[in-house]
């Protein structure tokens, strides 16, 4: 029995010295397959960018030799070259862009395509500023692209393209125009990006302030990524609570009642900003606030400036007061000695800190401070009630208005 138990003892040690043994080759044969998995996994990622490069260049060919045999009017053997290069790249036509020839009418004889490398395109501007063509040492921002007895707009200097550029964005900077305006053709993008126009609205909107462009590479870059306040829209924030309600006449039940009401605030690019309490939903109201003079009663106008703490923290405070209304004389009771009121001057202090939320860029304004000032004419005293920023006080949430466009009538 004792002679059994150290036979399977030895046996037990000699397995393990074997796998002791075997394991630096295991080990070995784990590394080998992991370069071999490696090699593979480079080769065929080659083998597939080299694939997927010949078909590009192949759908390339073919798209071309049917550009080719449709200007020459071959129209059934131009669909199918069309088809055997979409079979191959679907999107082919997309890959190719081409120069217009100022003597030609058809696309061109030069091409550029597309690379996967996104660092030939990065500069658009250069890159739109170098496919301008010279005719009679005048540059040409673009072309007809019909012949026309008319007069085209491209026969204009630049100082007067300019200026209609600088009427579009008008003096309340609706910066939106004229980026919809640059998608027109190559000229109008050179001229929506021009340095003088973006500079003017960065002080329209921050004033000596943004003299230098550091840490910013450029005035458009400082106007889309500098906090501010928005002026295409109307922000707006809805508040519901619910109140309890007076005891019916035979103490069998007391009602409960929903209150909704809105808050906008409306912002312009010289300062002013108008604010409005009411019920009335956005679909009423935001159409009235599109232009200061409103004929709405209860809107409250008023002036704003933008503060940025040191902890870049950037913040609104605005000082609105009631719209003032001339009251006409009561000749009802001229004859009669009246009880004079003493008349008082009412100002809202409100100060908002402004962020982003979402995909939107400074969208939102938190509430931080709400305080009314009455200030009597007859001692000149002012008394200030300060209102507690509670859960009455939702943030404010940008809405931008559609179909806005610029009402100035005063260029940029």
């Amino acid at each position: 029995m004792a002679e059994a138990e150290e036979d399977c003892h030895s046996d037990t040690v000699r397995a393990g010295d074997d796998e002791e043994n075997e394991s630096p080759a295991e080990t070995d044969l784990q590394a080998q397959l992991q370069i071999n998995k490696r090699l593979f996994t480079e080769s065929s990622s080659r083998y597939q960018r080299k694939t997927r490069t010949g078909k590009r260049r192949k759908a390339r060919e073919l798209f071309l030799k049917a550009v080719e045999e449709e200007q020459n009017g071959a129209l059934y053997e131009a669909i199918k070259f069309y088809r055997r290069a979409m079979q191959l790249v679907p999107d082919i036509e997309f890959k190719i862009t081409y120069t217009r020839s100022p003597d030609g009418d058809g696309v061109g004889n030069s091409y550029i395509e597309d690379n996967d490398d996104d660092s030939k395109m990065a500069d658009l501007l250069s890159y739109f500023q170098q496919q301008l063509t010279f005719q009679e040492s005048v540059l040409k921002l673009c072309q007809p692209e019909l012949e026309s007895s008319q007069t085209h707009i491209s026969v204009l200097p630049m100082e007067v393209l300019m200026y209609i550029f600088r009427w579009v964005v008008s003096s309340d900077l609706d910066l939106r125009s004229l980026e919809q305006l640059s998608l027109v053709c190559r000229g109008f993008y050179i001229c929506a990006r021009d340095p003088e126009i973006w500079r003017l609205a960065c002080l329209k909107v921050w004033g000596r302030s943004c003299i230098k462009l550091v840490p910013y590479s450029s005035w458009r870059e400082m106007f889309l990524e500098r906090p501010r306040v928005r002026f295409d829209g109307v922000y707006i924030s809805k508040t519901t609570y619910i109140r309890q309600g007076e005891q019916s006449l035979d103490g069998f039940y007391r009602a409960w009642h929903q209150v909704e009401y809105y808050r906008y605030i409306r912002f312009f690019p010289d300062g002013h900003v108008m604010m409005l309490t009411t019920p009335e939903e956005p679909q009423s109201i935001v159409p009235r606030l599109r232009t200061r003079n409103t004929r709405t009663d209860a809107i409250l106008l008023g002036h704003y400036r933008l503060s940025q703490d040191t902890d870049n923290q950037t913040k609104v405070f605005a000082v609105i007061t009631k719209k003032k209304e001339e009251k006409p004389l009561d000749y009802k009771y001229r004859y009669f000695r009246r009880v004079p009121v003493q008349e008082a001057d009412h100002s809202f202090h409100v100060g908002l800190q402004l962020c982003s939320s979402g995909h939107q860029r400074f969208n939102k304004l938190i509430w931080i401070h709400h305080s009314c000032h009455i200030t009597y004419k007859s001692t000149g005293e002012t008394a200030v009630s300060a209102f507690e920023i509670d859960k009455m006080y939702t943030p404010l949430f940008f809405a931008r208005v559609r179909s806005y466009t610029a009402f100035s009538e005063r260029p940029l």
